[in-house]
């Protein structure tokens, strides 16, 4: 796809939307969290992607995280690590993180980032052509408890922390690690994608 500037004809390359018949809104993935205590059921829908803008959102369901409330469902947002909106680098001061933390976090990602780990410490990286590769690397954080998005604070839970998170786009699978400086550390998250005709999707308002 092109884009046509009025004042002169330039052949301008139009980020597709979806670049995975897996990365798109209406996906649905399953799996668990787990670490060295606990194992949780986990189900993640998307509800949005842009790939122009290195984004996405969607909703993330944890089972069994507290007796009072068996299942949770959060709104998450997804950062897109394409060197030009969203860095390797946090550099969200309020998220807790520091650059130390973020590739100690990155090399658990073995042999996918073990290639690019020398050129993403530089500053001003760029990732070309992100979306084209097998996997791409984001950061998922979530925002607010859904239905109830009022609702800040859970005895025993907590959504204040962030993923680290590697999508391979040719098996639709999710890795990551989820990280809260109080959180207990090293819980990882694994999670495959779910045939459409198997899941009832999510809705909230």
């Amino acid at each position: 796809m092109f884009r046509r500037n009025h004042s002169f004809e330039v052949a301008q390359p139009v980020l597709k939307s979806y670049t995975s018949s897996y990365l798109r809104p209406g996906r649905v993935f399953q799996g668990k969290q787990t670490s060295d205590r606990s194992e949780y059921k986990v189900q993640v829908e998307l509800k949005h992607v842009d790939m122009s803008e290195a984004f996405l959102c969607g909703y993330l369901r944890i089972e069994g995280l507290t007796e009072d409330h068996p299942t949770l469902t959060t709104y998450f947002e997804g950062e897109m690590i394409d060197g030009v909106r969203y860095a390797f680098q946090t550099r969200r001061p309020e998220w807790g993180s520091n650059e130390k933390n973020d590739f100690h976090h990155w090399r658990m990602f073995e042999g996918p980032f073990d290639s690019i780990y020398a050129q993403a410490k530089r500053p001003g990286f760029v990732l070309k052509d992100f979306h084209l590769r097998d996997n791409i690397f984001m950061r998922w954080k979530e925002h607010f408890l859904v239905p109830d998005h009022r609702l800040k604070q859970i005895n025993g839970a907590s959504f204040e922390g962030f993923y680290y998170i590697m999508f391979n786009q040719y098996k639709g699978t999710v890795s990551g690690y989820y990280y809260h400086a109080r959180s207990e550390r090293g819980q990882e998250l694994k999670l495959d994608p779910v045939d459409d005709r198997t899941f009832s999707s999510f809705e909230f308002r």
